[in-house]
């Protein structure tokens, strides 16, 4: 039982509003940034973003579906760890050598606020869709299935991944042989990879992605679909509804429109009598 009807604001998938917050959230962090000359809010800005996103579009959608409730939170936790563990290496380090060359330039430093905001909203996209309205107003699929167990785990082994691969650079930056010139870090998780941390942030957003696709709640709707005759309904047989639609969307991959197609093309079944690939269109 969801706590209010999701809350439409600007769009039904709550992308407007989302990159309205985003642009005004990391504007003001440029202004302080730019005006002090200083790095220390930089990073953490871009990580703090991600947490107001996950809680504003989870308050908004008013859900109580344990799908969108892990998902926000994998991502707040994520994100707030991240931002955490560079602002303590800002402090501690005092200043980015990333910024060297722009710190005082208004345009170049300008541009790496601008492509951190474009960086935030793009990776937060699973979440914010999965809170919107425009999904939330189709019956959602228990959340447990295999595909979530699985994500789940690797979200946990991806996330400790990334976290110890930080520490152990911080750590060996910090060491006697990290401060010479062309130290290459070869301890830990970095003895098998070049860039753990990485590999780690990257494999979490897969699994938070993984979480949300619509593959398991496709299989849901279309299991529970019902073609309608008046006032009789008779369920669809899966296998040879699933094949026609799939077929009707390679015919139609030019013409659609992601979102809708999400809806139309995969969820609502076809007219009786209509032409064929028509409901595509």
């Amino acid at each position: 039982m969801a706590t209010h009807p999701p809350v439409h604001v600007l769009d039904d998938y709550y992308l407007a509003i989302t990159f309205l917050i985003t642009v005004a959230y990391q504007l003001i962090g440029f202004s302080v940034a730019f005006t002090y000359k200083f790095d220390k809010l930089t990073d953490f800005m871009g990580g703090s973003n991600f947490v107001w996103l996950a809680i504003i579009t989870l308050s908004l959608s008013g859900t109580t579906n344990a799908r969108q409730i892990v998902t926000s939170i994998f991502i707040m936790l994520w994100a707030a760890r991240l931002s955490g563990f560079l602002l303590f290496r800002i402090l501690k380090t005092g200043k980015d050598d990333r910024f060297d060359d722009k710190r005082d330039k208004f345009f170049s430093f300008l541009g790496f606020w601008i492509f951190q905001m474009l960086w935030v909203w793009t990776v937060s996209l699973p979440v914010t869709i999965l809170n919107s309205p425009k999904v939330l107003q189709y019956r959602q699929p228990s959340f447990g299935k295999a595909t979530d167990i699985i994500a789940i785990i690797f979200y946990v082994v991806a996330l400790t991944i990334e976290a110890v691969s930080d520490v152990q650079k911080y750590r060996f930056k910090q060491s006697e042989q990290g401060k010479q010139p062309g130290a290459v870090c070869n301890v830990g998780f970095f003895k098998y990879s070049r860039h753990p941390n990485y590999f780690g942030e990257i494999m979490v957003q897969v699994c938070t992605s993984i979480l949300m696709l619509l593959l398991c709640k496709v299989h849901a709707h279309i299991r529970s679909s019902y073609l309608h005759h008046g006032n009789n309904t008779r369920k669809l047989p899966y296998h040879p509804f699933q094949l026609w639609r799939l077929r009707c969307a390679v015919r139609q991959h030019a013409r659609l429109d992601l979102p809708h197609f999400l809806v139309d093309v995969l969820v609502r079944p076809p007219t009786p009598g209509a032409s064929r690939c028509q409901e595509a269109v």
